[in-house]
């Protein structure tokens, strides 16, 4: 925990391309090499740009004000100092467009959908297709002109009233458009807790010069319901916003750190644990993957200050980029095809912060980790810990969601421990994924601590192995190709 102090709330959120991200690396590598370890940083690669977040706050002046709930996704700008401006609902149709493009000048605009944490896409090949759109919403708006009138002709018959067709929605339909118009930012309904992600679609193309014009502001559902009411009936009020997201010259460089605790007997031969040091920015990455990383390096600590001298290298992989698509795993594996054989285990933790429990693994493993995992039961009586066997598990041909699935796609054991939550804290991984609650706070002490020292005995335990843990049976085998019963004649 006082790791994940220091990476919370001295550091903060770690996204890569942040000053934080650079500062975290700094401290992870000092911290390793103070306990003796030697260190690698690791070059994984660089951004065009990076991205700082400051504070920010947002509030609806009215006479039943309030202050406005809300978070905006990373690599997306901020305001330009504190902006006040109405708010307006965005257009749908050219016609609506034209009808209000000099009011949208300083507004604020609610545009349609829910959030899911990324921001709108403003890239070319978006804008080619909301063109389409518009050109699709012209057509039935034209329908819908016929139907209105015919309506209007049979409003005093006993003909029924036909319903208008649907408008195909996307949300900020018109984003070119109001940009170009002096919009101050655009609002979107976001469910809580509020998810905020990043400019995946166009960060690799941004530059200082092409940077995004307007905040993406994704605003609590609850609050959101409120302002769209009072924008649909006209009510005239104002929503003012100081956002603090601030842009670093580029390419910035990134790293992963790797401490390393030398093999004495194979020191070509290891055992890997680890998990994540980057962390979205909107909150303080306590959970994922503060709880991930810090119990590697807690664990790393024990073994180094109980003078531990592993048969095989012992490496401690704080792996940059997850976040960004694995970028930290896939590259060491790519970089390191030659190692890949002589890998026992690679240990990952990207759960959450309850307590390792339990490990599952195949019947050629089940003698060693028996005896490895035999102290644990005498440390902490209300953490039981079990092995059980574990059936052949299909190797997979694309990497799965966290640091261990490039490892898992070149056929490197990836078992990892089974967590509960004895005690009943009631943690739930889903609401603090990606989200502003994912703080220092939410991670649980002693499944932390406890989680260090299991991750020390079992990791320290294979690699004083005499041999490598057997594959035998962990992968199922690929089921051989049916001959044809009968060829065509």
């Amino acid at each position: 925990m006082q790791h994940l102090d220091v990476l919370c709330n001295r550091i903060g959120g770690r996204l890569i391309g942040s000053d934080a991200y650079e500062t975290a690396v700094k401290w992870a590598t000092k911290k390793l090499e103070e306990w003796g370890m030697e260190v690698i940083v690791d070059s994984v690669g660089s951004l065009p740009v990076g991205f700082n977040r400051g504070p920010w706050f947002g509030r609806m002046l009215d006479q039943n004000g309030m202050n406005l709930h809300f978070a905006t996704p990373s690599y997306t700008v901020g305001t330009k100092g504190v902006q006040t401006g109405h708010v307006m609902l965005e257009p749908k149709t050219r016609a609506q467009f034209d009808r209000m493009k000099g009011k949208l000048n300083g507004a604020w605009v609610l545009i349609s959908g829910k959030s899911n944490g990324w921001p709108i896409d403003i890239s070319d090949e978006a804008n080619t297709s909301r063109i389409s759109i518009m050109l699709e919403n012209e057509e039935i708006e034209k329908k819908n002109n016929v139907i209105r009138q015919e309506n209007w002709a049979n409003r005093n018959t006993s003909n029924p009233q036909k319903e208008l067709l649907p408008l195909k929605e996307e949300p900020a339909l018109f984003y070119k458009e109001m940009v170009d118009a002096g919009i101050l930012g655009i609002i979107q309904s976001a469910p809580n807790p509020i998810v905020a992600l990043y400019d995946r679609k166009n960060l690799e193309d941004l530059t200082f010069e092409n940077l995004p014009k307007v905040p993406d502001i994704k605003l609590d559902e609850h609050q959101f319901a409120v302002i769209e009411q009072m924008a649909i009936e006209r009510q005239r009020f104002f929503l003012e916003f100081d956002i603090r997201n601030h842009f670093r010259l580029g390419p910035i460089p990134y790293h992963s750190v790797i401490g390393v605790i030398p093999g004495t007997e194979f020191p070509d031969e290891y055992v890997i644990m680890g998990g994540h040091l980057d962390a979205f920015d909107v909150a303080t990455g306590g959970v994922d993957n503060g709880s991930g990383a810090t119990p590697a390096m807690e664990a790393a600590r024990l073994i180094m200050q109980a003078g531990g001298k592993p048969k095989r290298t012992i490496l401690v992989c704080l792996w940059a980029g997850e976040e960004f698509g694995l970028l930290g795993s896939k590259s060491w594996v790519e970089k390191n095809a030659d190692k890949l054989d002589k890998i026992s285990n690679m240990f990952n933790r990207d759960g959450g912060p309850t307590v390792a429990s339990s490990i599952k693994v195949p019947a050629a493993m089940m003698k060693d980790m028996k005896q490895i995992c035999e102290p644990i039961n005498q440390i902490n009586p209300y953490f039981p810990f079990t092995v059980s066997e574990m059936q052949p598990v299909k190797r997979p041909t694309e990497p799965w969601g966290t640091d261990s699935g490039p490892f898992a796609v070149a056929g490197v054991p990836t078992l990892s421990f089974g967590t509960s939550d004895p005690k009943g804290y009631d943690f739930t991984y889903r609401e603090i994924w990606h989200t502003e609650r994912d703080l220092y706070n939410m991670s649980i002490p002693e499944y932390q601590e406890h989680t260090s020292i299991v991750t020390a005995i079992v990791v320290y335990g294979i690699a004083n192995l005499d041999h490598l843990l057997s594959r035998k049976g962990y992968w199922k085998k690929d089921e051989p190709k049916t001959k044809e019963k009968e060829r065509k004649r």
